[in-house]
């Protein structure tokens, strides 16, 4: 224990006197690291973001170590020095931004991780926390330290490029969430455009509006023959349960990935409900979709991409969706997507035809 403390001191000292050595100069890209969202959450979504953004940057960097690290958690500074010696930091998509990261710890960084991760972190597809006002001065010293000056950012809409560039972070472009930079106009070519007869919902417990909520699960059980729910939340079993009296009509599934993808999998469904991801997901898997959004994360997504989002207060325009054909025909900021990518200067390898699985 007294030598942990004795080498916590001497990195300490060392990086406030500037004296700490630098990583042996590598070619390209050899170590890399990505600050993950999925570690240590509760939330299905983060897992789903997780999988596309190591699958881009695996097809990006084939040939790279890459190590995750917690954005969740705080890291010990064993972890924070080993973030400083890579040659790219990544910083997985979710919204871990807000304009007071001295209160909202999403993403749990502090003043002694400019010490280590100066200039270092990249963001890739990450998004503003909720419609807020100008970050105060600690986040403005926070992520201006943190934030590569060299490299250009990707966030997942124009709300977060304009916040960013409202304290003077420029290099920073719009690629959408990675998790739709897969749904080309290919992929959405593939998606039904008829109703199906089974339909995927989604709640947010920490997001609740009973009325709206109800509401949306009379609908869906009134023109659907079976509607399930994917348990994306750990109150989103108890909430249902308090607000729709007739919860037996509806099949629970478990809260896994897997559980979701195989449910996916039947030619008879589709998706209707409040949660991003899971109808992120449900596109990749050429499903139709429709999102109530709850919070800025969809509309501002939708905004931009033609994503399939309308507000949660809107919720009696579901009919429309379900009574009616609708074609799915996102919007890719392909531009923007190859900026950012191309300035690693890495050779991009071809994806294969069965997803990369994922290293947890």
């Amino acid at each position: 224990m007294l030598r942990y403390y004795y080498n916590f001191y001497r990195e300490y000292k060392n990086s406030l006197l500037g004296t700490r050595k630098k990583s042996l100069s590598r070619a390209g890209y050899s170590q890399i690291g990505l600050i993950n969202p999925s570690i240590g959450t509760t939330n299905m979504g983060d897992f789903i973001i997780y999988e596309s953004v190591y699958e881009h940057l695996r097809l990006m960097f084939p040939e790279s170590f890459l190590t995750n690290y917690p954005s969740q958690i705080h890291t010990s500074y064993d972890a924070k020095q080993s973030m400083g010696e890579k040659d790219a930091l990544f910083v997985g998509g979710t919204n871990l931004l807000s304009s007071n990261m001295d209160e909202y710890y999403q993403w749990r960084i502090d003043p002694m991780d400019k010490r280590y991760l100066k200039n270092k972190a990249v963001l890739m597809g990450v998004g503003w926390w909720q419609y807020q006002e100008k970050p105060n001065s600690y986040t403005q010293k926070l992520l201006k330290a943190v934030l590569s000056k060299d490299l250009i950012h990707s966030v997942r809409d124009t709300y977060t490029m304009n916040m960013l560039k409202s304290i003077g972070i420029e290099n920073v472009v719009n690629t959408t969430c990675p998790t739709l930079w897969n749904l080309n106009p290919q992929h959405c070519s593939g998606v039904p455009t008829r109703k199906a007869s089974k339909v995927i919902t989604t709640l947010t417990f920490y997001k609740k509006n009973e009325v709206l909520d109800r509401r949306l699960l009379e609908i869906l059980t009134e023109q659907y023959q079976q509607v399930y729910l994917w348990v994306q939340g750990v109150e989103d079993v108890s909430y249902m349960q308090k607000i729709f009296p007739d919860y037996k009509k509806i099949t629970l599934i478990p809260p896994t990935i897997e559980a979701f993808n195989l449910l996916l999998a039947d030619p008879e469904i589709e998706y209707v409900g409040t949660r991003l991801h899971a109808g992120v997901r449900a596109i990749q898997r050429q499903k139709r979709t429709l999102i109530l959004a709850v919070d800025n994360r969809a509309l501002e997504i939708g905004k931009d991409t033609n994503l399939n989002v309308i507000p949660i207060k809107e919720v009696e325009r579901s009919y429309d969706f379900i009574q009616h054909d609708y074609e799915t025909a996102i919007r890719l900021p392909v531009k923007q997507i190859t900026e950012w990518k191309n300035q690693f200067g890495t050779q991009t390898v071809p994806a294969k035809e069965k997803q990369l699985e994922p290293h947890m």
